[in-house]
């Protein structure tokens, strides 16, 4: 089976992208960045300026057509600037996400023979420092010649990134600025603009080499399926790092005149969200998740009334939602009852958006269609995608105009998608990488001859809609040899109140079990109400509770009925404490490593296994 997004955007690069961009919009708040207390606009005119100021100074310091810069960085108006400098200098930059220690930026650092380096803050900086200081080919880096940082350091950098502009404005006649444009615009759409380290879960990271082109076609085919004004503001969180946050938070919203506000931090989100009031947010489920347990974890404690009429507006939005989804205006009754569920329950939910918001985003792994109907039922769209970092990302996405929820839409124009006979996701189309950096074979393995992708997912088409059934190498094999797709199974678990987080384990076992980190605050809330209560000093004893494990078995379970036998967990296991990126549980982008779970509760997991 096979669909296709239609005719392809022409080529183009992400430097045409940026001087149209800048000609067209004359935004005083292209860039909103939160100092000392409130946010600050930067304009389209300023983003230009010092955007040419640092090539220019990076062009000084004998950075060459095809280099590489490293980028080591949150996400901050200095980000784009950077990253805007490197690209229109003819540069390819290698982004760094700045949770990694040392070593594993030292490894990309060493492998994509970066000539130099933007930092951030002190921290980072102290990073680059203790590399360099560093003795031995592991740990040397012949290729790293400057450094360079936001914040003032002090001695740790070669410059701050204040001194690199200053370097490049020494010539600003008319005739340098136009010959720094052309040199701009004649870099070609298949050179290289970024090299992508993956996460490296299974193995060394490899370096995905984007081209210009691969992530121009995509915003262009992205910027004509989803409308925008000009008058949008984008709340930026997500690293900048990952593909999926740098072609849909940053390069999206700057060529369609979108403001873009950088979050102080990922735990900020909801306090920025009122601060400035976005109109379009890109996140993975993980935030969706969270903010549906919030919700209904407000309504439950609230009183008697409070439950009822939440319940109720929650049934109505429910009914109305069926009626849209299934293609019909809602009328009579239900119309106007629906009106007053928005007035009492969701208008609540919608000013802690800010109140303006015209839809979500959510990629980077499925959501549960649960979850999506309930905003969507709310009034709140998420318009879920699908892709991958060599896919620039966008292979897939549903728009306000197709828009099917359990599915992340149709192939965006000039993409092609078939399922292979095992069921994997192939795809192909302007925006496939040009390969892995360093790595032939791995290249070769992943896209073949005929220039089809695989993805490594399983998936469907349904009319045209793409629907992700699980991730290849996730797919449980057990010891009897029955196939599980565990991510729908831990999608509907997530759902429940008492559950943070669900990994469903069991290849090669006689059956799957699931370990689950508890939502405490509810799960506490239920121990406390117990007659007697339930009296715990730490959360492992809690856990340890015959009673406790019975409840959580139960809601556990209780959320699979009507799931295939062979499929249902057998046995349910606590973890104390939720998952983080600090103990490599977590992708910079939320996913859980499975094997990583695997193997650091490998005493949990075996133990439930025992005397089976």
């Amino acid at each position: 089976m096979q669909a296709s997004g239609g005719s392809r955007p022409a080529p183009g690069t992400l430097n045409q992208l940026f001087f149209d961009a800048v000609s067209r919009f004359n935004r005083p708040d292209a860039l909103q960045v939160k100092v000392d207390g409130s946010y600050k606009p930067i304009s389209h005119k300023e983003v230009e300026a010092r955007v040419r100021r640092a090539a220019a100074g990076l062009a000084r310091l004998g950075a060459q057509p095809g280099d590489r810069v490293a980028l080591l960085s949150e996400n901050r108006p200095e980000w784009a600037i950077a990253d805007f400098a490197c690209l229109t200098a003819g540069l390819a930059d290698v982004p760094i996400y700045p949770t990694l220690p040392a070593d594993q930026i030292g490894y990309i650092l060493r492998d994509s023979s970066a000539i130099g380096i933007f930092v951030s803050t002190r921290a980072q900086a102290e990073k680059i420092a203790e590399l360099r200081a560093q003795s031995g080919p592991a740990a040397s880096l012949p290729a790293l010649r400057f450094f360079i940082s936001f914040d003032q350091v002090g001695e740790l950098a070669d410059m701050s990134l204040d001194q690199l502009e200053r370097t490049g404005s020494a010539d600003e006649s008319p005739a340098a600025l136009a010959a720094y444009k052309q040199r701009a615009l004649a870099v070609k759409p298949d050179e290289v603009a970024t090299i992508i380290y993956t996460s490296g879960t299974t193995g060394e990271p490899k370096g995905v080499m984007l081209s210009h082109d691969n992530i121009f076609s995509n915003v262009m085919s992205i910027k004509d399926a989803i409308p925008f004004d000009g008058k949008d503001v984008c709340l930026s969180f997500l690293p900048l790092s990952h593909i999926f946050e740098r072609t849909g938070g940053h390069y999206l919203p700057f060529t369609t005149g979108t403001s873009i506000a950088y979050a102080e931090s990922i735990d900020t989100v909801p306090i920025n969200m009122g601060e400035v009031k976005p109109t379009v947010v890109l996140s993975v489920p993980r935030l969706y998740e969270k903010m549906y347990a919030r919700i209904l974890e407000t309504a439950l404690s609230g009183g008697t009334m409070k439950k009822k009429i939440f319940f109720w507006a929650k049934g109505v939005a429910d009914k109305w939602a069926d009626e849209k989804l299934a293609g019909r205006t809602p009328g009579g009754m239900l119309e106007r009852k629906y009106a007053i569920a928005q007035k009492l329950v969701f208008s609540k939910l919608k000013a802690r958006t800010g109140g303006r918001l015209r839809y979500f985003v959510s990629g980077g792994a499925p959501l549960s269609p649960d979850i999506n109907k309930f905003f969507y039922a709310a009034g709140l769209e998420i318009l879920e995608g699908y892709g991958l970092t060599e896919t620039s990302p966008v292979i897939a996405v549903n728009t306000p105009d197709a828009f099917r929820i359990g599915t992340v839409g149709r192939p965006i124009a000039g993409t092609e998608v078939k399922i292979a006979a095992d069921g994997e996701i192939l795809a192909r189309g302007p925006q496939i990488m040009k390969g892995y950096f360093n790595k032939p074979e791995a290249t070769r393995e992943a896209i073949d001859a005929d220039g089809w992708f695989h993805t490594g997912d399983i998936g469907e088409l349904r009319d045209g809609y793409l629907a992700i059934t699980d991730r290849k190498k996730d797919i449980i094999v057990t010891a009897g040899g029955k196939n599980i797709a565990p991510q729908p199974m831990e999608n509907k678990v997530k759902t429940n109140k008492y559950v943070a987080q669900a990994v469903m384990i069991g290849d090669k076992r006689k059956f799957p079990v699931i370990l689950i980190v508890p939502n405490f605050d509810q799960l506490e809330k239920w121990a406390m109400r117990q007659s007697p209560p339930i009296i715990w000093t730490a959360r492992a004893q809690l856990l340890k509770m015959p009673t406790i494990q019975m409840k959580m078995d139960k809601e556990v379970l209780g959320e699979l009925a009507g799931v295939a036998h062979f499929e249902i967990p057998k046995k349910v296991g606590l973890l104390e404490h939720d998952f983080t990126l600090e103990r490599g549980e977590l992708t910079p982008t939320q996913k859980v490593k499975r094997r990583v779970i695997d193997k650091t509760y490998k005493a949990l997991i075996d133990s439930l296994y025992e005397g089976s």
